[in-house]
Parts: C-alpha cells; structure tokens; sequence
C-alpha cells in the first residue's frame, strides 16, 4: 500500500513539474489598451526546432523570425520595431505583456487563447447596420484636430478598411459590427489602435485609442467625395532657401552630404524616416522594390533616419536590422531624433517635419522639385495604386530632364 501512494505521488510531482506545451497553430490574442481590448491574430509556426510568429491585419502577414521559446515563456521580436511581447505558457493560453522598449514605462497587459480565429465576435451574414463605404473624417485630440477620410467595406458582421490621414494611413483595420456598433483593430509591432463608432445623427461618433494613454473621439459623415488636403503643399521650402543640405553620419560613421560625388547629376531621393514607424516601413518596401527595378538609372535613395534615441549606436543598430530584414537596397544616414521640434533643427530650410515618413524629389542639377508628405500606403487600396502612379509619373519626368548647360 505505501508503495502505491509512493508511486501515486511521484507520479503526481512529475505532471506537476511538466510544463505545458506551446501550440502550434492560429491563436487570438488581447492587448489591453486603456481598459479596451484589442484582438489580433497570430499563428505560431514550427519549422524544426524554430517557432515563427505570422501576425495578421486584414489581407497583411507580417512574420516574426525571433522568437525565444523556453519550457514556460514565450518572447516575440517584433519584425523591425524596438518593441516584444513576452508571455508565460499555459495550458492552450499566453499570458504577459506588450512593450516598447524606446518609450518609458510602456507595458501593456497580453493574453492569447489557442485555436481562435474570430477578430471581436465570431463571422456571421448578419449585422444590424452597414458601415461600408466613404466618409470624411474629423479626429478630436486634447490638444489637436486631424481631417481624415475613412474607407469601409463590410461584408455580414466582418469589417475591414482604414483611415487616411494627411501624415500618413492607419493602416490595415479589421473587425467586426457588433450590436450595431463598428469596431476596428490592428497591431503590427508598433501601431496598437482600437477604433469604435455608432451611428448618430446621420453620421458616425466614436473613440480612437493608440497605446498606453492616447485617446481621440471622431466623428464621420458619409461623402465620396472627401479628400485630404495637397500632401504636396503641406512641406516646403522656407524663403530663403534654395535647396537641401545637411551632413549626417551613415551607419559606419562616416559623414554624407546631398553634394557627394556619387549623387551628382543623379535624381535623388530623400526619405525622412523612422525604424519605430510602420508607415514608414510600408514606403521603404514600395522604394526598395521600385530601386531594384530602376537603379541603373540616373538615380539614388537616400534614408534620413530619425530615431527614437539620441544614441548613434542605438539608431544605427535599428537601422542595420531594418535594411537586413526589409532587404533595402539603398544607405541610409542618422539623422536625429523622432521628435518633430528636433527633427526639424536639422534640416532648417524645410517649414517643418511633419510626418514620417515625408519624401523629397531633387532633381539631377539639385534643385527641389516636390515634397511629399506622408504615405498612401497598400492597406488604401486604390489610393495606394494611384499613388504609384503619380510616383512613377514624376520619376520618369525627373530621369528625362536634361542636366542644366551650367552643371
């Protein structure tokens, strides 16, 4: 008899100390943000000994390759922001937080459950009002006011769509109607939004929440005709200025100008920009893969790196892993920092940085011919495709200019 309770309770000690396995497969995840619950949706992959994490938004897959698993945690790199979620593993469930290392005290709290795909509520062909559809958009901050054009399609209680905005998209938004409220989501390593509306006085009102204290209402009427003002008028030469110029150090240390050799008699390129800033890595895939496909031409790229600390080997390193993981083809230098008041002491003959990213267009005898601010990136749809077009439009005018009689 002793030694079958002996028995019993080494058995008992041993499934104690096993630890739970991490599973393979789609998982829901919630980050709480201000006391509202973000969905996301994430697949754990197994190749070998090698776990992957596939994040999705709508139609986008963003992979995670680092990610350290150990008999009870879990820690997902993500991609190329300075940012992780580390998480305990449970019985089919994660448990931890969501952190951006770059910002202080930004931990917000993160659970997943395994075998879940649904985003707020499960797919249904019902749903007791339509968001689909075009409508000008007005964001309300504490101490600002954003225009904005929202796109929406829905199909029974599922919604997707984003927000334009004049320094940037909101990139790619899914959810669902829920009790005729819409409610919207995405998270991509840095961006973690919760979007929520109703319908009122024909139009919509709703709340906007970003990350651990950033709350905006909005309100939304119906227009296909809403616009965003001239994203080509909002940067600007000062008067007095009749170029750009700057001498920042690459990511080696070694100091380049717009005035260096291999640029000269080129189209150049300027891409202010940050690693920590998603729309900016939406532009820097599109100018990577229009590069390859260009550079035996008479141009060049250059990224203006404005990072998130005032340390050369902390923003170098991010930018390093950032080419590495992007694959981008062309240098880039440090800048800065991602404060719009600093970034702009750098580079004075510009009114001001308002939007990462913003690009500018200097063409072969070095003078600006276009600044364009923001980025209408692939979550718009059709104004990423005319976006591209008006890109190319003015790259083949720029290339086909003949260089000054003077130069």
């Amino acid at each position: 008899m002793r030694f079958i309770a002996t028995l019993a309770f080494a058995c008992l000690l041993f499934s104690c100390n096993q630890s739970p396995e991490l599973k393979v497969g789609p998982w829901r995840g919630i980050v709480n943000v201000q006391g509202e619950e973000l969905p996301m949706n994430f697949e754990i992959v197994k190749n070998d000994s090698q776990y992957n994490v596939v994040i999705r938004n709508e139609e986008e897959e963003i992979t995670l390759d680092e990610v350290n698993v150990t008999t009870d945690s879990i820690t997902m790199f993500m991609h190329i922001f300075d940012t992780e979620i580390h998480a305990r593993i449970g019985d089919g469930k994660l448990t931890g937080y969501y952190v951006k290392n770059y910002e202080k005290d930004f931990k917000l709290p993160f659970t997943a459950t395994f075998g879940e795909k649904y985003r707020f509520v499960k797919a249904s062909n019902n749903a007791e009002e339509d968001f689909s559809g075009k409508y000008g958009v007005t964001f309300v901050s504490p101490t600002d006011t954003t225009v904005a054009v929202g796109i929406f399609e829905q199909a029974g209680n599922q919604l997707t769509g984003t927000f334009l905005t004049p320094i940037g998209d909101y990139r790619y938004l899914q959810g669902n109607v829920v009790d005729g409220e819409m409610m919207l989501s995405t998270f991509d390593g840095n961006h973690a939004f919760v979007f929520k509306a109703r319908k009122k006085d024909g139009g919509l009102v709703g709340d906007f929440w970003s990350g651990k204290d950033s709350h905006e209402t909005w309100t939304a009427t119906k227009d296909e005709n809403a616009a965003l003002p001239d994203a080509e008028k909002l940067t600007y030469l000062k008067d007095g200025y009749d170029g750009i110029d700057f001498s920042f150090p690459d990511t080696e240390g070694n100091l380049v100008t717009p005035n260096d050799e291999r640029f000269k008699n080129k189209v150049l390129i300027l891409q202010i920009f940050g690693t920590w800033c998603p729309n900016c890595m939406d532009e820097t895939r599109f100018l990577s893969q229009w590069y390859n496909k260009n550079k035996d031409r008479d141009v060049a790229i250059l990224g203006l790196a404005y990072e998130a600390k005032d340390d050369f080997d902390y923003a170098s390193s991010r930018v390093k892993k950032m080419k590495s993981k992007l694959n981008v083809p062309y240098d880039f230098v440090i800048a800065g920092n991602k404060d719009k008041i600093e970034a702009a002491k750098t580079l004075p003959m510009l009114n001001h940085v308002l939007s990462f990213p913003t690009t500018i267009f200097i063409d072969k005898n070095g003078e600006v011919r276009r600044i364009h601010t923001g980025f209408t990136g692939p979550g718009t749809g059709v104004f990423y495709e005319e976006f591209i077009q008006s890109f190319n439009h003015t790259m083949d005018e720029l290339l086909s200019d003949k260089l000054a009689s003077s130069h």
